[in-house]
């Protein structure tokens, strides 16, 4: 038997057809617009298309569709909105966390600063690669409102505006949750210890569990005109699989294979994230240990020695198998939320086995 059409590579294609048109667009303007566009084109490419999967499969869902047919033109064209979405937000995030490189290539800002670099022009090529970065996640932005109002064009009036609706919304979430994130960073030293953890989950919530997961599945459902119980059971489904898609990242932040993340190990620790793992590696030290493990995380300096005394520490404290028991306990929520839901039983299984990937994943 031949293997079942991947809906995906219809969405691929479709942002690499606006992104060519962008690029042609960039051309009349002359080189240093090309570099321009080219930067944010190439921050759309790779990746496992996480969000278009969730978000077709919540509207397959909902209609019952054939998995073996294609889907129609809008929900290819908003599956690939959501896709430059997150292209941008991943530049920014980037930016954010003075990292340096992305899927195992060099990220957004530090590429414009190597282009500056190699054409030898004038000023300091690090501001250069930050300054362009900025405005490349902003153009991502930009594009992907393009692609998302050219997929609604010829969608009924209502599943349109609730589309719409449901697409800010994330839009919003996720800006609000990266910026807790980074103030996190600074005002963890502010607030009772015991109280860490629930912090970092607020911001795994906004950031990541409904952003990655619960809002694309809710796009979905809007642009195939799901009623309110459809909504809910796959809301309910959405956010635990994707708080555990966020914990499972910062477990790879602190321990993954470079070699399989495309991040050097350790990342998280050098960044300073404020996770569910450091919450709970602290619970469990005393003041000193405390002191010296809080002076340790962020600082961007270590080596591979001191990210391995730290990588010891969160095991030793059992903030790992913590962790990996809430990965775990989210994953049952989100099981339990699909039993009886009135949606498609192919979606359905579809859904479970895309929860089972994005929460076991290595990279």
């Amino acid at each position: 038997m031949s293997p079942l059409p991947d809906p995906i590579e219809a969405v691929s294609q479709r942002v690499d057809n606006f992104i060519s048109q962008r690029r042609q667009d960039a051309a009349a303007w002359g080189a240093e617009a090309e570099l321009f566009v080219g930067a944010a084109a190439d921050a759309v490419q790779g990746g496992k298309r996480l969000r278009a999967r969730f978000f077709l499969t919540g509207w397959r869902a909902v209609t019952g569709a054939d998995r073996t047919a294609p889907p129609p033109a809008d929900a290819v064209a908003v599956a690939g909105a959501l896709e430059i979405f997150h292209a941008a937000a991943l530049v920014h995030d980037d930016l954010i966390d003075n990292s340096d490189t992305r899927r195992g290539r060099p990220a957004t800002h530090r590429a414009l600063e190597a282009a500056h670099g190699f054409r030898h022009w004038r000023g300091d090529a690090a501001a250069f690669g930050r300054s362009g970065a900025v405005l490349a996640g902003d153009l991502l932005v930009a594009w992907s409102d393009d692609l998302l109002e050219e997929g609604l064009r010829e969608s009924v009036p209502d599943a349109a505006a609730q589309t719409r609706a449901v697409y800010a919304e994330m839009r919003r979430d996720v800006t609000l949750g990266q910026f807790l994130d980074v103030a996190e960073e600074s005002a963890y030293v502010t607030q009772p210890d015991l109280d860490h953890a629930e912090r970092a989950l607020r911001v795994a919530s906004l950031k990541s569990a409904r952003y990655s997961i619960q809002q694309p599945l809710l796009i979905g459902a809007a642009l195939a005109g799901a009623d309110a119980d459809q909504c809910a059971a796959l809301s309910d489904f959405g956010h635990p699989v994707g708080m555990a898609f966020q914990l499972r990242d910062d477990v790879l932040g602190v321990f993954g294979d470079a070699a399989v993340t495309g991040k050097p190990s350790g990342d998280d620790l050098r960044e300073g994230k404020r996770t569910v793992l450091i919450a709970y590696t602290r619970e469990r030290l005393g003041a000193g240990p405390r002191r010296i493990f809080d002076e340790m995380i962020g600082d961007p300096t270590l080596d591979a020695d001191q990210i391995a005394s730290l990588q010891r520490t969160i095991v030793d404290t059992g903030a790992l198998a913590r962790t990996e028991e809430l990965i775990a306990d989210y994953a049952r929520a989100a099981d339990r939320a699909l039993s009886g839901a009135r949606l498609d039983n192919a979606a359905v299984g579809e859904l479970r086995d895309l929860a089972r990937q994005a929460t076991t994943r290595v990279a």
